[in-house]
C-alpha cells in the first residue's frame, strides 16, 4: 500500500473510533433497557446482545447522515433495533403481520420465560407492537413512528396480539440434549496450558473471532496477536484497571483465567473463569461455530453485562460483570 494511503487510512480509523466511543458513551444509560427490549423480541440472552450490537451499529451509521439528531434517543434507537429485528425475521422467511410465526423449539425455564413463550405466537410486527406499548409503554404515535405505520394500525396489531396472548399455550416435549464436541474439549485444554500456537491451530483459515462490541480479527495470524493473545493475557489489564473501569475489577487477580465448556440450552458454549481475591468468578461467555474438526468462528462476550448477568443466571454460576467500555479514552 502507497504510505500517503495508509497514513490516509489510519487517520481515518483513529477518527471513526474516537467518533464511535462518543456515541457509546452518550448512549450508555440506555444499553440496559435497550437489551431487555432486544430479549423480549429474540427470546434468547445471546441473540438479544448481538441484536443490540447491530442496533448501536447501525445507529452510529444512520447518525451520521441525520440532519438533525433523534429528538427521543431511546424510541429512536427502539426503532432501529425493531427495523433491524423484522428484517432478520424477513429475511428468514418467517411470516409477517397477521401470519402464525414458525414454531419454535420449547424449553421449559424460569417462570419468567412464560412470558416470552407465549410471546413467540405474534408476528414479528405484532410482537414489536405489543412489547413496546405493554413492556416500555410507548405512545401509539412512537410506536407508528417505530414501524412506519399509522396509530390505527398499531391498534389493529395490538387488539389482533393480545386475542392470541389471550389463548390457551401449546404443550411440547422437550429439546434433546447436545452433545461436546471434541474440539471444544481441545480448546479448552489449550487455553489452560496457555498454549497460544495450540489453540489458534484450532481456526479454520477463515475464521472469525469476535470481541463482542469492540473488534473482530479474521485468521489464525490477527487471532494470536490480538483476541487470543487478549483472553489469554488480559486478566492484568482486568486487575489493575486499565482493562475495565476501576469500579469493575471487584477483586480480580492477574492470574490467568480458565476455559470450560458447559451446555446452555442444549448449546455447548465456553465459560472464561477468572480469579479473585474471594474466589473465582465467569467474566465471559464465548459461543462458536464449528466445521468439522476446527472453529469457523468465535464470540467472546466481555464487555455484554446484561447477557452475563442472565447467562450467569440460568447456568447457576457466579458471575462479575465488566461494563461497556473497553477503553477509557477515546485515544
Amino acid at each position: 500500500m502507497n504510505p500517503k494511503t495508509s497514513s490516509a487510512a489510519t487517520q481515518l480509523s483513529q477518527a471513526v473510533q474516537a467518533a464511535l466511543f462518543r456515541f457509546m458513551l452518550e448512549l450508555e444509560a440506555l444499553r440496559p433497557e435497550l437489551y431487555r427490549y432486544c430479549r423480549y423480541l429474540t427470546r434468547s440472552p445471546w441473540d438479544a446482545e448481538d441484536l443490540v450490537q447491530d442496533a448501536l451499529a447501525r445507529g452510529f451509521v444512520t447518525l451520521g447522515r441525520m440532519a438533525t439528531p433523534p429528538p427521543n434517543p431511546r424510541a429512536w434507537l427502539f426503532r432501529v433495533a425493531s427495523n433491524l429485528w423484522i428484517d432478520q425475521k424477513r429475511r428468514s422467511r418467517e411470516t409477517l403481520e397477521g401470519e402464525a410465526e414458525l414454531a419454535v423449539p420449547y424449553e421449559p425455564r424460569e417462570p419468567r420465560e412464560a412470558a416470552g413463550t407465549l410471546i413467540a405466537k405474534l408476528s414479528p410486527r405484532e410482537r414489536v407492537a405489543v412489547v413496546l406499548k405493554d413492556v416500555f409503554d410507548l405512545s401509539l404515535e412512537e410506536i407508528a413512528e417505530a414501524l412506519g405505520t399509522t396509530p390505527g394500525t398499531v391498534k389493529s396489531m395490538l387488539h389482533r396480539g393480545r386475542n392470541k396472548l389471550a389463548e390457551p399455550a401449546a404443550t411440547a416435549p422437550g429439546n434433546a440434549v447436545a452433545a461436546i464436541p471434541a474440539v471444544l474439549d481441545a480448546f479448552c485444554a489449550a487455553f489452560n496450558a496457555q498454549d497460544l500456537g495450540r489453540l489458534t491451530a484450532l481456526l479454520l483459515d477463515t475464521a472469525s473471532v469476535d470481541i463482542v462490541g469492540t473488534h473482530t480479527d479474521y485468521g489464525p495470524e490477527d487471532a494470536s496477536q490480538h483476541a487470543f493473545f487478549g483472553m489469554l493475557y488480559g486478566a492484568a489489564k482486568v486487575a489493575d484497571g486499565t482493562g475495565v473501569e476501576p469500579r469493575f475489577v471487584q477483586g480480580a487477580q492477574a492470574r490467568p483465567p480458565r476455559c470450560e465448556v458447559r451446555l446452555h440450552r442444549g448449546e455447548p458454549i465456553l465459560l472464561l473463569w477468572y480469579a479473585h481475591a474471594d474466589g473465582e468468578a465467569v467474566r465471559a461467555f464465548c459461543r462458536v461455530e464449528l466445521e468439522g474438526n476446527q472453529l469457523a468462528s468465535l464470540r467472546n462476550y466481555f464487555y455484554t453485562p446484561e447477557a452475563l448477568a442472565e447467562l450467569g443466571q440460568e447456568l447457576a454460576v457466579p458471575v462479575r460483570v465488566n461494563g461497556y467500555r473497553h477503553c477509557l479514552s477515546p485515544a
